[in-house]
């Protein structure tokens, strides 16, 4: 296995519903060395956005209370870096998720290496600015 090249620490704000999915991916992003805000659901990631400072967006699509493409369409201001993930995947789930503003549509489950490869565009994305 490759090491993880060093990447800028981020401000991450992660939106699951699932508690183990949740927490497996909290500890992981923070492990990296990044700040994670995480919320279970729409009302709470709304509320987590104002307060955040968010760089990073990862988000469910199918939240208890609305969907992951709700909160990006009426996220102020927008995320610099989206990032959908979901256990729908077809063709209209992906272009939904672009339409919404994410930049990627992870396929639930995913490898950390796909999500590595994300994370590491989106400090590039942020770095460039």
């Amino acid at each position: 296995m490759n090491p993880l090249p060093a990447m800028r620490p981020m401000n991450i704000l992660l939106v699951e519903n699932h508690a183990d999915t949740l927490r497996w991916l909290t500890l992981y992003l923070e492990d990296l060395g990044h700040t994670v805000v995480t919320a279970r659901d729409l009302a709470e990631a709304r509320s987590a956005w104002r307060s955040s400072n968010c760089e990073v967006l990862i988000s469910d699509i199918g939240l208890p209370d609305g969907t992951g493409w709700e909160l990006l369409e009426q996220a102020q201001p927008p995320p610099v870096f989206a990032i959908a993930m979901s256990g729908f995947g077809m063709n209209a789930d992906n272009a939904r998720s672009r339409a919404a503003g994410y930049r990627h549509h992870l396929l639930k489950p995913f490898k950390t290496a796909e999500l590595d490869k994300l994370l590491s565009e989106a400090a590039s994305a942020r770095t460039a600015e």
